[in-house]
């Protein structure tokens, strides 16, 4: 017999409950394993500051029947996050804030008499620029004496990324993406600076000394490598030790190649209003829910759908594009939009068990409107990849598509035909219309002023 829920892939490790779906609804259901401590959650006050607060998504309890009654306490429905990602798709800053709402998340826990049981950064999720805690079930009552056993699981998720981030190198973030469970403490340490291991800095007490404390107590019985006990005023210097430890942690924004694209782009100021106008346009002639903007930058041309209201992805393969675009972002007020560091000549893939605990970042989709704005050349140019693959890839990931064709008489293409030989004899106006034309119906063509590109926007074929 079919079950009349879907159970989510990525929902199956916490016996205390797990996520699924029921006629397109997203429920969350408490076992009776939970019972005590989500009892304790709701009516000692700690759900309503996390809430009140904004570091927890709200939820209400529904009377839905439970996925599976047998282990069932309650059934939750939570609020929607409009886009999930991942650790390894984040800014470095994103990472950082992640790991400071955890911790945050910890301290008013344990004055509730709750223990963060877990510091996943799966746990988090990004609205509206702003990071918040997307597990209900996270907490467990607190015992006195009682360790933290989510110690080791925050230094691999949040620590380890942006020490190697900030001290060694931003692209070792996608270690993310190896290690799912977060970077092993030993080969953190061995890729730091070695000045980090000398004294009782926090990194060197954190992981330096954590590295060899999990070692030693590798083969040990679990008993024995459990007995450690603290004191509450331990955790909670514990959780300040670590938020001073990643505090001073940074990594500026600069040194990469599309860093500073529009300081040094060929478009002139009146171009650059002129496609920003002919953008907002288009999209208003979509009129999507959803959109991705594919190749995004700092996000210039994402914000031309989310101020109007579109749940916008503006990704990015370059970080340091994508760290600009979160921090202006964090630094307004804008809303419905989500900077990622995404790579689409490898973008994310399906990861974990069975292959379906990450959902790869097309599974995401589909979404309304996709939009790639000076990219196309990147691609197909750069990466060798045909126009007739890139118009398919488009049509799997969204119903519309905004696509700016940029030929090779402008200079940003010169510049990438300086160093290899041109073998790109369908690289032109013609060849894209074509290529396009197998997956589109060409809705609109428009000029772009002051400049030798043009502006598409296809709907996907019935």
């Amino acid at each position: 017999m079919n079950p009349d829920f879907e159970r989510s892939s990525a929902s199956f490790r916490d016996p205390s409950g797990f996520i699924f779906r029921r006629e397109g609804t997203l429920y969350r259901q408490v076992n009776q394993v939970y019972r005590a401590a989500y009892d304790k959650f709701m009516t000692g006050g700690l759900y309503d500051a996390l809430v009140k607060s904004g570091m927890l998504i709200a939820h209400s309890e529904s009377t839905t029947a439970p996925a599976l009654p047998e282990l069932a306490y309650k059934v939750l429905q939570p609020q929607v996050v409009p886009f999930i990602s991942y650790p390894y798709e984040w800014s470095f800053s994103q990472i950082k804030d992640a790991a400071l709402l955890t911790l945050s998340a910890a301290r008013l826990g344990l004055e509730k008499g709750m223990l963060l049981k877990d510091a996943s950064a799966y746990n988090v999720q990004f609205i509206n620029g702003k990071p918040i805690l997307i597990d209900t079930l996270s907490f467990d009552n607190y015992k006195e004496g009682a360790a933290w056993d989510g110690y080791r699981q925050f230094c691999q998720h949040f620590l380890a990324p942006l020490a190697l981030a900030s001290l060694v190198d931003i692209r070792l973030t996608q270690l993310l993406r190896v290690y799912i469970d977060g970077i092993p403490l030993d080969l953190a340490a061995q890729l730091l600076p070695g000045k980090t291991a000398i004294g009782l800095s926090g990194l060197a007490l954190h992981i330096h000394l954590h590295a060899r404390a999990q070692k030693q107590y590798a083969d040990k019985p679990s008993a024995q490598a459990s007995a450690v006990q603290m004191s509450k005023g331990a955790l909670l210097n514990l959780f300040n030790s670590l938020e001073k430890t990643i505090q001073p942690l940074k990594w500026e924004p600069k040194g990469t190649e599309w860093g500073a694209y529009y300081q040094a782009t060929n478009y002139s100021d009146d171009a650059l209003k002129a496609k920003g106008a002919i953008v907002g346009s288009l999209i208003e002639q979509a009129a999507p829910n959803t959109a991705w903007d594919l190749g995004a930058n700092n996000g210039l041309f994402s914000r031309e759908a989310s101020r109007r209201g579109i749940e916008t992805i503006a990704s990015d393969i370059d970080p340091a594009a994508v760290e600009q675009d979160y921090l202006a972002l964090k630094a307004g007020s804008e809303q419905h939009l989500l900077p990622l560091v995404i790579d689409l000549t490898n973008p994310s893939s399906a990861l974990g068990w069975a292959h379906a605990e990450r959902d790869s970042f097309l599974d995401r989709g589909p979404v309304d409107l996709v939009m790639a704005l000076a990219l196309i050349h990147h691609l197909a140019i750069s990466n060798n990849v045909p126009l007739d693959s890139v118009a398919q890839f488009f049509a799997a990931a969204g119903k519309w598509a905004i696509v700016e064709f940029v030929p090779k008489s402008d200079s940003q293409v010169k510049r990438l035909l300086a160093t290899r030989k041109d073998i790109f004899d369908q690289y032109n106006e013609a060849g894209f219309e074509k290529a396009f034309a197998g997956c589109f119906d060409l809705m609109a063509k428009e000029a772009i002023p002051g400049s030798d590109r043009t502006l598409y926007l296809f709907r996907r074929k019935a």
